[in-house]
C-alpha cells in the first residue's frame, strides 16, 4: 500500500508541475475559447490519459528487458537532468504566459487556416461535416474531440512529461504513477478549459519551471540515496 501511495504521490506532483504551464494546457485553454467545452475536456483528458497508461507500461516492462538496477540509475540521471533542464528554462523564462499562450494560439490558427476551417468557422463544423462524407473515426467520433485528442496526444509524445512518467513506473509502483497522473491531469485540464485564456496567461512560466526543476531534482536525491542504501 505504502509503494502506490509513494507513486501515486510523485506521480500526481511531477505531472502536475509539469502539465501546468506545458503547451498542452494552453492549447486546451484556446480550444475551450472555440468549441463546446465538454468535447475539449473529453478529447484532451482522454488523449492525456491514454499517454499517461501508455508511458507506465512502457516503464513497467523496462525491468523486464534490463535489470532493475540498472532501470534505477537511469530513472535518477532522468530526474536530475530533467531537474536541470527545468532550472535552465526558468532561469531564461521571463515573468508570464503571454508568450507561449501566442506562440500555441499561432500554431492552432496556422492549423486551422491548412485545414480551410478560420476560427469563426468553429461552430459550423458539426453541420458541415453531416453533409460531407466523413472519414471512419469521425463516424464514430465528433470532430472537435478528435482534435483535441490528437493536439495533445502528439503534443505530449516524446515530452519531458512522458519521459519522466516511463522513468517513474520503472522503479515505482505503476499503478499509483498511473492514478496519480491520470488525477494531475484532471485537475490542470479541467482548470485549462474551465478558466480559458484569462487563465492561462496569468501562468508564471519561470514560477513553474523553477518550481518542476526544484521537484525532480529532490526526486533525484531520493532516488539516489535509496540507491546507496540499497
Amino acid at each position: 500500500m505504502s509503494s502506490v501511495l509513494q507513486g501515486f504521490t510523485k506521480s500526481l506532483a511531477m505531472t502536475f508541475v509539469s502539465e501546468i504551464g506545458d503547451k498542452t494546457f494552453f492549447a486546451a485553454a484556446i480550444l475551450a475559447m472555440r468549441y463546446p467545452r465538454r468535447l475539449v475536456l473529453a478529447g484532451c483528458l482522454s488523449a492525456l490519459i491514454v499517454m499517461t497508461i501508455l508511458s507506465a507500461t512502457l516503464g513497467w516492462a523496462a525491468p523486464n528487458l534490463i535489470s532493475r538496477k540498472w532501470t534505477h540509475h537511469i530513472t535518477t540521471l532522468l530526474f536530475f537532468g530533467f531537474g536541470l533542464w527545468s532550472l535552465w528554462d526558468g532561469f531564461k523564462e521571463g515573468g508570464g504566459g503571454s508568450e507561449e499562450l501566442a506562440e500555441v494560439e499561432a500554431e492552432l490558427d496556422a492549423d486551422l487556416k491548412a485545414n480551410g476551417k478560420s476560427p469563426k468557422d468553429s461552430s459550423k463544423i458539426e453541420d458541415e461535416n453531416k453533409k460531407q462524407k466523413r472519414a471512419f473515426l469521425t463516424q464514430f467520433f465528433s470532430p472537435i474531440f478528435l482534435k483535441a485528442f490528437s493536439i495533445n496526444f502528439f503534443g505530449e509524445w516524446g515530452d519531458k512529461s512522458q519521459l519522466a512518467t516511463i522513468g517513474l513506473a520503472a522503479d515505482e509502483n505503476p499503478f499509483g504513477v498511473v492514478l496519480g497522473g491520470v488525477v494531475a491531469q484532471f485537475l490542470c485540464t479541467t482548470a485549462a478549459v474551465i478558466g480559458g485564456k484569462s487563465l492561462a496567461s496569468q501562468i508564471s512560466e519561470r514560477i513553474v519551471a523553477l518550481s518542476g526543476g526544484m521537484l525532480f531534482i529532490i526526486f533525484g536525491i531520493q532516488s539516489y540515496l535509496t540507491s546507496v542504501e540499497a
